[in-house]
């Protein structure tokens, strides 16, 4: 099953990978610049970019930092990576096909290991998370951005649904109390916790999957008519001629420490 998901993601990054560099809530947000903000990266340190997909966390800590390895588990999107970073100049980023869960590096390699809305791919976070644990140096930390679903249990799985039907190699979505509480029985330290508003374009939304417009009409209708309650909760607006043009989800900034 495990391995079945990672196959769908790949097929997946693979025929979109373009649109994921040029998506501008990949490459932009008020999130990325929080990241780098808080990150306290110098020009002494080694960073890891898990899941880097079309690069922008590499991209814009590479200046600040002695060497970035980008790690994904897709080759076509490191490629597209590849090209982005190095169009923008910077030479001191290493391309590494791998997996976020089987991490190919040796215990306590780096400073800073940042992963930026991609755990939603994972299909064993814990695993992911006890690998970050393992490469990141004691003091060093981890730079963690995903989309997170809503505490409420009806909530979280419809957010999980709309996701998963949209595209396939979505796995879920965790919960902010299931991230603290696994980042700390697995021996981190959170230090913060940030979240951010994101409003999804439905159009653009199902674009950047490839869904098929057969599909993206059943979803249109699923959302549209679903309860009240979820229809304020996720903010789903229309246009003014009917149809769907937007709705509102959540992600979170989290950092945390390995303790010395």
């Amino acid at each position: 099953m495990e391995n079945s998901i990672k196959n769908q993601v790949q097929q997946q990054f693979a025929r979109n990978a373009e649109k994921y560099v040029k998506s501008s809530g990949h490459a932009k947000g008020e999130d990325l610049a929080w990241l780098v903000t808080c990150s306290k990266a110098d020009e002494t340190m080694d960073v890891l970019d898990i899941a880097t997909g079309g690069g922008h966390v590499a991209n814009a800590l590479a200046p600040l930092v002695r060497h970035v390895t980008a790690l994904d588990l897709t080759e076509e999107m490191l490629n597209i990576a590849a090209a982005f970073i190095r169009g923008n100049g910077h030479t001191n980023v290493g391309y590494i096909a791998g997996d976020a869960e089987r991490l190919p590096f040796s215990d306590a390699s780096f400073d800073l290991v940042t992963c930026r809305i991609a755990a939603h791919h994972f299909p064993d976070i814990p695993a992911f998370v006890h690998e970050a644990f393992r490469v990141v140096k004691p003091g060093g930390k981890l730079l963690l951005i995903d989309n997170v679903a809503p505490e409420n249990e009806s909530l979280d799985q419809f957010y999980n649904a709309i996701e998963k039907h949209r595209d396939p190699s979505h796995v879920r979505a965790w919960k902010k109390t299931e991230w603290i509480s696994l980042l700390e029985q697995t021996g981190f330290h959170v230090e913060m916790m940030v979240s951010f508003p994101k409003t999804f374009e439905f159009q653009d939304w199902c674009e950047r999957s490839a869904l098929p417009e057969k599909e993206a009409a059943i979803l249109e209708k699923n959302m549209l008519e679903a309860s009240m309650e979820i229809r304020d909760f996720f903010r789903i607006r229309t246009h003014e001629a009917g149809g769907m043009f937007s709705f509102s989800g959540e992600s979170v900034y989290v950092q945390a420490i390995r303790p010395i």
